[in-house]
């Protein structure tokens, strides 16, 4: 009997802690009850919407789903109803969740009013207790929105709704509420991205406060009265507040990870890899290799022996080394010249050039040109008997010339 007793407790004890592990885990650890509707998306369809009747259907469509409250906890999205309130160019437009019969939280309200210059100005403000002090969004439309005209017109008469608990148009259906990552997903597609939100933390209207407080309802407040905003958050003021504080910590988180990403050992040993291939090639163009081609390069162009320059230090001499040896042959050859003939020392300034002494002219022109036949100085060894033969057959023309010229002399 004992046994049962013991077994039955386990298994009660099991089943509660499965429970509460099941509604403990429906909502996110950092979401808050102002999540669940998001009042720029509210700011959307109001510019869409042709009137308040309007934008009351378009609230609680179930194909828009902009709400995702559920205030009173029976697992279904609330309804939200609209009222209004008119005074003169003010008109203060209430939006209320029904949480039961007769019970009602009011959730924002939109003030519109217009100036002496006939110009709109609307706001969308928070309810105090959901979204903190002065949670306030003031949206400017691309395109006037069509609302505007239903407003001011003759014999006016404020909206009021006529939808209740368990009372609900046709097409409303209530459907689950969403976890908070998904709603986030799903209301940004219904904001106008054409249209700017501007947040700002004062009201501009002095009349709206007084209008809404006389219309004011707090059925969920008087329920749970310290669940307020500033009770559950004592370090930020309102909505903007937390969501700048989330944004911060999201992108120090993601900073650190990258930091830390950055500082693995993976990421040292790619590093090392990818420095691997410049430290080759690096390798492949060390100064040997030019020296090497430098060099065969100066062995080719300089053919003589004594071009050959060997200098590691500094490649780009060796280039120049043929132009500098070729220049010094050239002096050396024209200092040479005298040593060659004597007796041609006077003409050397009529030579031709090296290249038209190098081919060979035949034996009868120097015969009949003798005087042309001179050495030049850039001749080879093996052409130095031939010019001391043509020296030898000059020398007896010539003294038979004079001869001639002696005797002609004489006989004359």
């Amino acid at each position: 009997m004992k046994t049962k007793i013991l077994l039955i407790a386990m298994l009660a004890i099991g089943l509660g802690s499965c429970a509460v592990q099941s509604q403990t885990t429906v909502y996110a650890k950092n979401s808050d009850i102002s999540d669940n509707l998001d009042l720029r998306a509210v700011a959307s369809i109001f510019g869409e919407s042709a009137n308040l009747q309007d934008f009351e259907r378009r609230l609680n469509d179930p194909k828009y789903q902009i709400s995702n409250l559920d205030l009173n906890g029976d697992d279904q999205v609330d309804y939200l109803r609209v009222i209004e309130s008119v005074e003169d160019r003010t008109h203060v437009v209430i939006i209320q969740s029904v949480l039961d019969r007769d019970v009602y939280q009011d959730i924002a309200t939109i003030d519109v009013e217009r100036d002496n210059y006939n110009k709109v100005n609307v706001q969308v403000v928070g309810n105090t207790y959901l979204y903190g002090d002065n949670y306030i969004y003031e949206p400017v439309y691309s395109v006037a929105p069509v609302i505007y005209s239903s407003f001011w017109v003759t014999n006016y008469r404020p909206y009021y709704s006529s939808w209740t608990w368990n009372v609900y148009p046709t097409y409303y259906a209530a459907w689950r509420p969403y976890p908070i990552y998904r709603y986030r997903s799903n209301i940004n597609v219904c904001i106008n991205v054409n249209n700017h939100y501007n947040y700002v933390n004062t009201r501009r209207s002095y009349r709206a406060p007084v209008l809404y407080a006389s219309r004011r309802t707090y059925g969920y407040e008087t329920r749970r009265p310290d669940y307020s905003f500033a009770q559950r958050h004592s370090n930020v003021t309102n909505r903007y507040d937390l969501d700048q504080r989330r944004i911060a910590s999201r992108e120090s988180g993601r900073s650190q990870n990258t930091y830390n990403t950055n500082r693995t050992n993976s990421s040292r040993v790619s590093t090392s890899e990818n420095r691997t291939p410049n430290r080759n090639y690096a390798e492949n163009r060390t100064p040997g290799t030019d020296r090497n081609y430098n060099t065969n390069r100066g062995t080719t162009t300089n053919r003589t022996p004594s071009a050959t320059v060997n200098n590691s230090n500094n490649p780009a001499r060796v280039e120049n080394a043929p132009r500098t040896e070729n220049r010094r042959d050239y002096s050396q050859n024209n200092t040479n010249t005298p040593r060659v003939n004597s007796q041609n020392s006077m003409n050397t300034n009529r030579t031709a050039p090296t290249q038209r002494t190098e081919a060979p002219r035949s034996y009868s022109e120097n015969r009949g040109n003798a005087t042309r036949q001179q050495s030049t100085p850039n001749t080879q060894r093996s052409e130095a008997p031939r010019v001391s033969q043509e020296s030898r057959s000059s020398q007896p023309q010539r003294e038979s010339g004079s001869g001639s010229r002696s005797a002609g002399g004489r006989r004359g």
